[in-house]
């Protein structure tokens, strides 16, 4: 009886304060720590060797969740970051560290998730830029200790404290310009944050994107309804497009209410993998283009087309795989649940003068048997789901495709691993995992994997 009672008194409670040696990453980039009994603490803010003082956050019956107070012994792989920047914790890492951190989770999720032995990940794609590489960035206003209004990022764990950005590290120099004069209009305005405890104020979030190869340069003020000299801000900000969309619901979200253009155009411009893309504003678009290039090339790669195969693309948004796709394959069909997107798509394969690809509204989870009453049985499925992977129903329709190969675009390692497991078990073989590296300075990773019939 006296064991049970001594590890229930080990197990820190939130607040509490802890000297902990940081041994490992443990996916989406926390440190990993043991406290007294062995109790595993996940440390945001602390790398490998780094010893901490930490304060608890959370504390249930096997791990607890920490943010780190005081760093006391650095680690020796530990460097100096560019700037602060609560989007970029891995700055404090070498990049070769960040990259075999990235390959070796993709390896360690397939093992332990997945029950892969020796799963077959090839070494990850580097990315080409280290810095200043998003095309998309969404900042939020809010107020300072003085009542300033201040526009950056949500402090890491708190949805009530901004932390004014001066120099955002991973857009380009063209994005700070603009987000420092609407800052400075929307000041010299006496505009006032949307406040989400007494759901008062104004200004909610400025979103902007940036064609990386186009030079087209957007952006969207999002507010609770209301009114201010629109007109006035759009000629103000050094953009190509201004939007300004009202948002009634309680949440900070850019994706709900009515959108308006001040200036220039809806859809923002863009090219990628040769091809010209529109972009409607709540359009999913990777945010890295020069490395969605190498991304959607490994996906091509290892779909080993040769001019004649169906294609059925899931999830296939705009449709920047399937029409990247499409020019080596003998038809592609495109699925989407945002008809927006799906409008895109349409409007896209006209664009580039692309005749052989098809594009349809609909959940996958009931649009797959009548598009494949269409379309007939697929040679390739491509999928690139959501960051929760593949429901079970959804894992059936792919299964009863039947398609010789599965191209699985995956921005989450461990529901990758589960998914692949299923397919594999239901006859597949993987047989091979791409990391690309598409967020440096962050813990995300995305990767390719491969699977065909007749596994193992």
């Amino acid at each position: 009886m006296a064991q049970p009672q001594t590890a229930q008194r080990a197990r820190p409670r939130p607040g509490d304060e802890l000297e902990l040696d940081v041994a490992k990453l443990a996916f989406g980039g926390a440190g990993v720590a043991r406290a007294e009994g062995g109790f595993v603490v996940f440390v945001r803010g602390a790398v490998p060797g780094d010893r901490v003082r930490a304060r608890v956050t959370k504390s249930k019956r096997s791990f607890g969740e920490a943010d780190t107070v005081e760093l006391l012994e650095p680690s020796r792989d530990r460097i100096e970051p560019v700037v602060a920047h609560p989007g970029a914790p891995w700055q404090v890492l070498p990049y070769a560290r960040q990259l075999q951190e990235k390959e070796s989770q993709v390896r360690e999720a397939l093992e332990r998730i997945g029950r892969f032995e020796s799963p077959p990940v090839e070494p990850i794609v580097p990315a080409e830029r280290q810095l200043r590489y998003r095309n998309k960035v969404e900042y939020s206003f809010g107020s300072g200790d003085r009542g300033e209004l201040l526009l950056g990022f949500h402090r890491p764990g708190r949805w009530d404290l901004i932390e004014d950005l001066r120099a955002d590290i991973l857009a380009s120099e063209r994005v700070d310009a603009l987000r420092d004069a609407a800052r400075s209009w929307c000041r010299e305005e006496g505009l006032t944050p949307y406040d989400r405890r007494s759901h008062t104020g104004l200004l909610r979030n400025l979103v902007v994107r940036e064609g990386r190869r186009s030079g087209h340069l957007q952006a969207r003020l999002v507010t609770s309804p209301g009114d201010f000299r629109a007109a006035e801000l759009a000629a103000s900000l050094p953009a190509d497009s201004v939007l300004w969309t009202r948002a009634a619901g309680v949440a900070e979200t850019s994706r709900d209410g009515d959108t308006e253009v001040l200036k220039g155009s809806e859809r923002l411009e863009e090219e990628l993998s040769g091809l010209r893309f529109q972009i409607s504003p709540d359009a999913f678009f990777q945010t890295n283009t020069e490395m969605a290039e190498r991304l959607y090339g490994a996906a091509a790669e290892l779909a080993g087309l040769s001019g004649r195969e169906r294609v059925v693309d899931l999830y296939c948004g705009i449709g920047t795989i399937a029409l990247a796709l499409a020019l080596d394959a003998g038809e592609v069909w495109g699925v989407e649940v945002v008809e927006r997107a799906v409008a895109d798509a349409i409007d896209n394969a006209r664009l580039n003068s692309i005749d052989n690809a098809r594009f349809f509204a609909g959940d996958v989870r009931t649009a797959m048997r009548p598009l494949l009453e269409q379309s007939g049985r697929p040679d390739l499925v491509v999928l690139d789901p959501p960051r929760a992977g593949l429901s079970q129903k959804v894992v059936r329709r792919v299964l009863e495709a039947e398609a010789e190969r599965i191209v699985y675009v995956s921005c989450n390692p461990t529901t990758l691993a589960p998914n692949a497991r299923q397919l594999v078990d239901a006859g597949y073989r993987l047989s091979a995992v791409r990391p690309v590296d598409m967020f440096p300075q962050t813990p995300h990773i995305e990767c390719v994997a491969l699977l065909e019939r007749g596994g193992s």
